[in-house]
């Protein structure tokens, strides 16, 4: 039996909530956070990450998919849209009493740009004490990226996304070259916690040819599925879902 979903406020602004949907049973139970893409704008929402979101719970997690503010909302982008992500994530502290949540056994799942996202809160504790985003409360065990815009500084040079990154920084990395330093994970390398990447080779929104480039310079594992695409890894009954979970299991309740 599965606990009805609740929808928790972690900020003030409308986009500051996530939802939580709870396992039955006891626990305290492990934590998987999910992270939406859609490059960052306004025009995706976290019902992306849902169908997954419910076969974590059925696997005996406690998900909490989270919305934040994007590209188009007020406050939105660098640097609201990592605080609000940072914000979350450390909710679960606030909340893990209440809702019986092993925050010490959390793992973070991002799928394109909230594959940025979820390498990025895996690199807090790298960030500078008392910047955005630094000094986290809760630090995961895994971070996953699901096609990740991994590199934040070559994706915009590329202009992914139809210079999606453009935006969401507010400019390139020649012009705001300590903002790309505390925001893209690729300048926040060696890794803080273990990375996995998951990518289509018939991705052609975020091509896997960046998170080969990202795999061989981060030293992470990265596992590609031939013919998948980019929604490929958000489709609970691909292959590659299965490897996450089988990873999530190992770090979480290994």
């Amino acid at each position: 039996m599965v606990e009805s979903s609740l929808r928790l406020a972690y900020g003030t602004a409308p986009q500051q909530f996530g939802v939580l949907t709870l396992p039955g049973g006891p626990g305290p139970h492990p934590v998987v956070v999910f992270i939406h893409g859609g490059f960052w704008r306004n025009v995706w929402d976290l019902s992306l990450a849902e169908p997954q979101a419910a076969d974590a719970v059925a696997d005996g997690y406690a998900a909490w998919n989270i919305e934040y503010r994007r590209v188009g909302d007020d406050g939105g982008g660098h640097p609201g849209t990592l605080a609000d992500v940072a914000a979350a994530v450390d909710h679960l502290a606030e909340i893990g009493g209440e809702r019986n949540l092993a925050v010490d056994r959390v793992a973070v799942v991002g799928h394109s740009a909230g594959g940025h996202l979820s390498f990025w809160v895996g690199q807090r504790a790298r960030l500078t004490s008392g910047g955005a985003g630094a000094d986290p409360r809760v630090v995961p065990r895994l971070v996953v990226g699901q096609a990740p815009v991994s590199d934040l500084s070559a994706a915009a040079r590329s202009r992914m996304g139809d210079g999606a990154v453009l935006d969401m920084m507010g400019g390139g990395p020649e012009d705001l070259p300590v903002a790309y330093a505390s925001a893209d994970p690729a300048r926040l390398l060696p890794t803080a916690v273990p990375q996995l990447i998951v990518h289509g080779d018939g991705d052609d929104i975020v091509p896997a040819e960046a998170s080969r480039a990202y795999a061989a310079r981060a030293d992470v594992e990265l596992i590609e599925f031939g013919g998948a695409d980019h929604f490929d890894m958000i489709d609970p009954a691909h292959d590659s879902w299965d490897v996450v979970k089988r990873r999530i299991s190992l770090l979480l309740n290994g």
